[in-house]
């Protein structure tokens, strides 16, 4: 037993430590918001990218509503001199959830990039569970290894076209601060970087994979998760260098379209405080007066969740755009939602923003992100850090 009390460290959004009681709090509450459904079938998914954000919360929505098995695919940090990351202690509660409900759900951590990856889930899919329905792809990382040329790429957070200085939030304490963010212009290289990071690629390889075993099942779907967002956020994601590395994931998903057997989507969701988004600048700062406009109104990532599954087994008619993405965002591009939100940022300034943005709010949820502010957790007890990655499930390098 390696008992101690877990206190939030760190600088600015990123904390050293997380709270694994925190953690697992988080994952029963988000549990506890999925009405279950009785369908014919039991479907098997493939969840890549599992125990964080929009993948977390579609593996919970998927076994708690839709009961599926499968694989969940993450890369995490084990316990050892520091906690391990909050992943990880979010995908051992997931796992005690799966296995107390019955389902034969296994999660793997290793580098979704890696072809050897690839293999070892497949090879487990293949004795465990047969044929795939779905498989969903919700990957944020900062940089990929291409395992077939062993070139390191490094996405890039920048604009295109011409430099860009945005509003943004930052918190000396728990007291919200106003500030600038200033991003550069990306270059050529650089854009072409955050696409191989962040675009399609990887998503085909998974398809090409499961496609070279046989373990496509007829009606197979595949979704990758992806984000548009407002015009106030659009110069530095949208139109910027991520903003080309969403382009190419859906223009993969109508090239993956093309081959029979496959059914291929992006789904487009709406904002959320994650670990990802809460390093972006202005991304903080927006999310915040979304809040305050919207309150209980905005859609959390298990409410989204849920309706990505009902589209996706047909429960609910799919909600696409001209473009054929499913769009769970509409509620945040409402035009009377974002001129509201419009209003609130330009009237935003350092004495007024504890009020003009729900600046508390954000706090919390990112402390949240790590297990810390969590209703019910005794924070100056002593709680175990040292946790095992989930039975008959495996971790890879």
């Amino acid at each position: 037993m390696t008992e101690r009390v877990v206190k939030p460290v760190g600088r600015g959004f990123l904390f050293l430590d997380s709270h694994p009681a925190g953690c697992e709090r988080v994952v029963e509450d988000l549990i506890s918001q999925v009405d279950a459904r009785t369908p014919d079938r039991k479907p098997v998914a493939l969840v890549i990218g599992s125990s964080s954000g929009y993948g977390l919360a579609a593996t919970i929505a998927g076994l708690a509503r839709y009961g599926i098995d499968g694989v969940g695919v993450s890369f995490e940090k084990e316990p050892g001199r520091r906690t391990a990351t909050a992943g990880w202690y979010r995908t051992a509660a997931t796992a005690r959830y799966a296995e107390s409900a019955g389902r034969r759900f296994h999660f793997v951590n290793a580098d979704a990039f890696a072809d050897t990856t690839k293999d070892d889930v497949l090879d487990l899919v293949a004795k465990e569970f047969g044929p795939v329905d779905y498989l969903i792809y919700s990957v944020a990382a900062p940089r990929r290894v291409d395992p077939r040329t062993g070139t390191t790429y490094q996405s890039a957070l920048k604009t295109i076209g011409t430099p860009y200085t945005t509003k943004s939030i930052a918190f000396e304490g728990t007291d919200p601060v106003l500030t600038e963010a200033s991003l550069d212009v990306a270059t050529d290289e650089e854009i072409a970087e955050t696409v191989q990071v962040m675009g399609g690629e990887d998503w085909t390889r998974w398809v090409d994979a499961l496609a070279e075993r046989n373990l496509l099942n007829d009606g197979f779907t595949t979704v990758a998760l992806t984000y548009i967002g407002s015009e106030l956020t659009g110069p530095i994601y949208r139109q910027g260098s991520i903003g080309a590395a969403k382009a190419h994931l859906e223009q993969t998903a109508k090239e993956l379209s093309t081959r029979d057997g496959v059914k291929a989507l992006t789904s487009v969701n709406g904002a959320a405080v994650t670990q990802a988004s809460s390093a972006i600048p202005g991304i903080g700062l927006y999310v915040s007066l979304l809040h305050k406009v919207l309150g209980a109104k905005m859609q959390t990532p298990i409410q989204q969740s849920i309706a990505l599954w009902d589209q996706l087994t047909g429960e609910t008619t799919p909600d696409l755009d001209e473009d054929g993405r499913l769009r769970l965002d509409r509620w945040e591009l409402d035009p009377a939602v974002q001129d509201a939100v419009k209003d609130q940022w330009n009237a935003v300034t350092q004495d007024n923003i504890a009020t003009v943005a729900d600046a508390a709010w954000f706090f919390a949820e990112v402390r949240r992100l790590y297990g810390f502010d969590v209703d019910g957790v005794d924070y100056e007890a002593e709680t175990e850090v040292d946790v095992a990655w989930p039975a008959q499930s495996s971790t890879g390098a």
